[in-house]
């Protein structure tokens, strides 16, 4: 398969559309879940400023549009998410409500699969408390 050919993980989940109910769906999971009110007290009482910014992030991450980047500059992920506390519960947090998302999203097994895996990996990455 040549590069042209290669299909962007952003592609292979549904482009756009999917990525927006993703995100969305996840935003409907931290508001609602009881087991996600931590995470959801770190937000700001109307989570659609946070729901946008994912949807940009994510765009780019997964091989589309950077939108992120085109608005906002380098993600600097660790860093812009350091003021918050984030252990492995908060990170336990975020990943339920996305593997919820994901679940109810993304169609094809595999890519659920890797796609959890993957933002598994950023969550770690973003502990900055011990437990």
């Amino acid at each position: 398969m040549s590069e042209e050919q290669r299909v962007t993980a952003y592609e292979a989940i549904g482009g756009e559309a999917v990525l927006r109910q993703l995100v969305s769906r996840f935003y409907e999971y931290m508001d609602t879940l009881p087991e996600a009110s931590g995470i959801r007290a770190m937000h700001a009482p109307s989570l659609d400023g946070a729901e946008s910014k994912l949807f940009k992030f994510l765009s780019g991450w997964l091989g589309g549009p950077n939108l992120y980047w085109e608005e906002f500059g380098h993600p600097r992920l660790r860093m812009r998410h350091f003021p918050f506390a984030i252990g492995t519960s908060e990170r336990d947090q975020w990943m339920l409500c996305m593997n919820k998302a994901i679940d109810d999203c993304i169609e094809h097994p595999i890519l659920r699969e890797r796609l959890s895996n993957a933002l598994r990996q950023t969550a770690d990455h973003m502990i900055n408390q011990e437990s």
